[in-house]
C-alpha cells in the first residue's frame, strides 16, 4: 500500500481546533497517548468544556480559551508555537443552526478558511479536517459512498459542506497536504446534555435518570448510522499516515439505527418501564443515513467496532456521573 511521506503524529506539535468539545476532546486524549510531543486545543468553550479536558490537562496538554473564527488569534498562535499538525474539530451544534443559522454555517466556514489561509502561508505542514455525514443530507442511496452527493437540509450542513469544497479547492490550487474525514453520528461520554443543543442520546438518558419520559418525533422510523466516539478517533489516527491529500473518507461503522431503536436500546439499558412520548417531526429531519465504509477498510482495513448497547451503556455510566456531578 502506498504511504505518504507525512510527520508522524508521535513526536509532533499539534494544535486540536475544537478540542474541549464532544469528538475534539476525545482525540486529545488519543494524540496524548500516542506520544505526540505537545498538544495545545483552543476552544471558545461555546460549547466545550474544561472538564472534557481533565485528564489531558494533567498530562501534558495546553487549553487556549480563543474563537478560531477571529485570524488574528489563530495567526498569534502559530506565530508563538511550533505547529506541526492541525486537526479541525470545531463547530457550532446542529440544533444551533434552528437558533441561529447564519452563525452556524459562518463558523463551519470561517475556521476552516482562516486555516487554510495559514497553511498556504507555511504555518503549519498538515490539516485534518473534521465534516460531518449531515453534508450528504437524506440518503439518495444507500450505503451512503463518499460520491453521493452533497444536499444539505440545514444551514449547519450547507455550512460542512462549504468547508468540505474550499479545501479541496485550496488543495489544488496550492498543493496543501490537507484532507477530509466525515464522521457520520457519534455518541458517547462528553457529548452535550442539557438545553436546546443536547444531542438525543444523552438527553434521552438524563430524562430517564430525572424521572421524565423520553420523546421520540416523528414516526421514529428515521434512520442514523451511530459510531462510538472512541472508535472515532481511533479510525481517524489510523487513517492520518495513509489518507491522501485532498481525499475525504466517510468514518462509520455501518451500525444504521432507527431513532425509535435507539430509544428502545436506551429503555432496556436503563430498565426505564414508563411512557415513550410521541412528539411531532423535526423541520429538516434528516430521514436516513447509512453510510459506505468501503473506502474505510480499503485504507485499514478491518477495525473494532464498539457494539451499540455496549456504546449505550458507557454513556449511561457517563451521564449518570456527569449530570449528578456538583463539578459541571
Amino acid at each position: 500500500m502506498f504511504r505518504l511521506q507525512r510527520q508522524t503524529i508521535k513526536d509532533s506539535s499539534i494544535l486540536v481546533v475544537g478540542g474541549a468539545g464532544f469528538i475534539g476532546s476525545h482525540l486529545v486524549d488519543k494524540l496524548i497517548s500516542i506520544g505526540a510531543s505537545q498538544v495545545l486545543v483552543l476552544d471558545s468553550l461555546f460549547i466545550g468544556k474544561e472538564i472534557n479536558l481533565s485528564h489531558a490537562l494533567t498530562h501534558g496538554a495546553t487549553l487556549l480559551v480563543d474563537d478560531a473564527e477571529n485570524p488574528e488569534a489563530l495567526a498569534y498562535i502559530m506565530e508563538k508555537q511550533k505547529i506541526d499538525i492541525v486537526f479541525n474539530c470545531a463547530t457550532k451544534p446542529l440544533n444551533y443552526s434552528f437558533i441561529n443559522p447564519s452563525n452556524a454555517f459562518m463558523t463551519n466556514v470561517q475556521v476552516l478558511k482562516n486555516l487554510l489561509e495559514l497553511q498556504r502561508k507555511d504555518a503549519f505542514k498538515t490539516l485534518c479536517h473534521f465534516s460531518s455525514s449531515e453534508a450528504y443530507g437524506t440518503a439518495q442511496y444507500e450505503p451512503m459512498d463518499e460520491g453521493h452527493p452533497l444536499l444539505p437540509t440545514t444551514t449547519y450542513a450547507a455550512g460542512k459542506a462549504a468547508a468540505d469544497l474550499m479545501l479541496q479547492s485550496y488543495v489544488k490550487m496550492f498543493d496543501l497536504d490537507a484532507f477530509i474525514v466525515r464522521p457520520f453520528n457519534n455518541y458517547g461520554p462528553r457529548q452535550n446534555f442539557e438545553g436546546a443543543l443536547a444531542g438525543v442520546i444523552p438527553l434521552t438518558i438524563k430524562k430517564i435518570l430525572q424521572g421524565e419520559p423520553p420523546e421520540i418525533h416523528g414516526d421514529g422510523k428515521q434512520t442514523r448510522d451511530f459510531i462510538y466516539v472512541k472508535d472515532t478517533v481511533n479510525i481517524v489516527t489510523k487513517l492520518f499516515p495513509i489518507i491522501s491529500s485532498g481525499e475525504c473518507v466517510n468514518i462509520t461503522t455501518d451500525q444504521q439505527t432507527s431513532i425509535a431503536n435507539v430509544v428502545k436500546t436506551i429503555v432496556e439499558v436503563m430498565d426505564y418501564k414508563g411512557n415513550v412520548l410521541r412528539k411531532p417531526a423535526r423541520i429538516a429531519d434528516v430521514l436516513n443515513h447509512r453510510g459506505s465504509d468501503k473506502r474505510l477498510q480499503d485504507l485499514i482495513g478491518s477495525y473494532p467496532k464498539t457494539a451499540f448497547k455496549d456504546g449505550i451503556g458507557h454513556t449511561v455510566d457517563w451521564v449518570r456521573d456527569a449530570a449528578f456531578s456538583h463539578d459541571r
